[in-house]
This record gives C-alpha cells, structure tokens and sequence, in this order.
C-alpha cells in the first residue's frame, strides 16, 4: 500500500481566506480546526505565476523536497504565515519504505525546518510531519500521533485529498462510516 501527498497545512480560517479567490485550491479538513491544500501543478501555476519545478534527484537531507519551493511560491508561504503558522508537507510511502519532509513559516518568515526522515529510527514525535504540526499547534489526542491525530492517514494520496476536500468531507468521514455500520450490526 502506498502513500503519496504535498500539501500545505494550516488553520483551516486562514486557509479558506487566502483561497478564497484561486480556482485551483481545494481544502480538505483535518481535525482540530486544521486544513489541508493539496499541492498540485495547477496550485503552483496559480500561486506562482509559472509551472512547478521538480528535483532531478532523490530528495535527501540537503534537498527535503521533491517540488523546488521556487523564491515566489516560498514568498507565498511566508506571506500566509504573517498571522498564522503554516506548513508544506510531503510525505511518499510504498512497501513499507519512504520519505517524508516538513518545513514551516511562522511570521512571514521560514522559523522550523525543512526536515527530512527516511529512516524513521527516531521517536515519532520527531518525525518531520509529527514535529511540523507540533509546531503549527496541534494538540496530542486519543490517536497515536499528531498526523493521525489530524486525520492526515485519512487519503492516500494527493490526488485523495483533492476528492475529499471536494465532496466536503471530514477527517473523520471513515470513522463515522464505520461507527454507522457497528450500530446496524
């Protein structure tokens, strides 16, 4: 089973409000009043004004990322973060193997990160997303860690959150469907 996503993350008010007027920015909700903008070519044009870049190369510890957060797409972030924290993500899974990365924007300049974990080796909380959205203020709850406390093992995929957020589901869509179906059994 894979698991594939770029996506900013922030309070899910500033979020709306930064959007409001793009055609290419869907949100998907996370618990705790916190969103997500799935990444797509599309956004980044948007945002930017031109087409994404990518890594020729693995991202690694020297280069986290996947997507090259070009000088306008990072003035973007940081503009967003002048009232609130904000975070780019990226995670990618197959197999059991991957990657993920976080960095974060905090009044309107990059104030944690980017970081970046392949091995997994350290305690959870210190794992780049878990510790990206400690810093953006998520609060620890009955799951067992900031990114599910979130509800960020809801989708798969980038291309998952974007259905998601269109539909307008909850991150706890599944969690009802299943609460559903234990009260007819």
């Amino acid at each position: 089973m894979s698991y594939r996503l770029s996506a900013i993350l922030a309070d899910a008010d500033l979020l709306r409000e930064e959007t409001r007027d793009l055609d290419h920015a869907v949100l998907g909700e996370l618990r705790q009043d916190f969103a997500l903008l799935p990444v797509t070519p599309q956004l980044v044009t948007e945002l930017t004004g031109t087409p994404p870049d990518y890594a020729a190369d693995e991202p690694s510890a020297a280069d986290p990322f996947a997507l090259v957060l070009s000088p306008t797409l990072v003035e973007v972030l940081a503009r967003w973060s002048r009232r609130r924290p904000v975070a780019y993500v990226e995670a990618e899974f197959a197999g059991g193997a991957g990657r993920q990365a976080a960095a974060v924007w905090l009044g309107g300049a990059l104030s944690w990160g980017p970081r970046f974990d392949a091995a997994f080796d350290g305690p959870r909380p210190e794992w780049p997303i878990n510790a990206a959205l400690t810093e953006l203020g998520a609060e620890p709850g009955r799951w067992i860690d900031p990114f599910a406390e979130l509800g960020l093992h809801v989708e798969r995929s980038t291309e998952g959150w974007l259905t998601h957020g269109r539909r307008g589901l909850s991150a706890d869509y599944w969690d009802e469907l299943a609460d559903e179906w234990e009260a007819r059994q």
